[in-house]
């Protein structure tokens, strides 16, 4: 890693198409979500910090817990918690509802950090993938500054800072279907989760077969 980097994982969520229930806990090929990150994290970052506003939750983890600072429930308070508590100067951060996160992906994203950007972030067809980037701690004070005014969307403060986009083609030079950026918001979702990893395992058999 040439610059040093936490790693965050934002469980903040309401997760009301779960109907409650914590997509962080929900399981995925028989692994909770969390588990599946707390691994790709374990094997790159000195430092893991999870930004929750329900600790207790968490207990059993060996991982710095902090909570939202500002009262408002909104992704871009759960980057500013995280970057308030990392001890190193560069964060990379994810949504804890991200169960395909691959290593390979955040080390690509690491490698991309150079001191004259505040923000590395990726860009695909779909746009910025704000919740799987590294953000600096340049970025507090205009984060800040946005949730005192109540401008809650993440992408709103980046004419603030200096942002370098990475581009679709070096992304999936080591996630070819950008699996990582996938999402379990609802239980369609967690059905397509599923899916994939079945298709994953019948991949993987026949590979095995020849």
């Amino acid at each position: 890693m040439k610059f040093p980097c936490s790693g965050v994982i934002l469980a903040g969520g309401l997760n009301t198409r779960f109907s409650g229930i914590n997509k962080a806990f929900v399981r995925v090929g028989g692994m909770r979500i969390f588990d599946r990150i707390y691994s790709v994290f374990n094997d790159l970052f000195e430092e893991t910090i999870l930004v929750t506003n329900d600790p207790l939750q968490y207990l059993d983890w060996d991982i710095t817990i902090t909570t939202d600072i500002f009262p408002i429930r909104s992704s871009l308070t759960g980057i500013h918690a995280g970057l308030l508590c990392a001890t190193n100067p560069y964060v990379f951060f994810i949504a804890c509802d991200t169960p395909f996160l691959k290593k390979e992906m955040v080390e690509t994203l690491i490698d991309e950090i150079e001191p004259r950007f505040d923000v590395v972030i990726p860009e695909t067809s779909a746009g910025y993938q704000a919740l799987c980037a590294v953000y600096s701690k340049n970025c507090i004070n205009p984060v800040e500054q946005h949730l005192v005014q109540k401008k809650l969307k993440i992408q709103g403060f980046f004419k603030k800072v200096r942002v370098k986009k990475v581009p679709e083609n070096i992304l999936r030079e080591h996630d070819p279907e950008l699996i990582s950026f996938f999402n379990v918001n609802t239980p369609d979702e967690l059905a397509k989760a599923e899916k994939i990893i079945e298709q994953t395992c019948e991949i993987s058999k026949i590979s095995q077969a020849s």
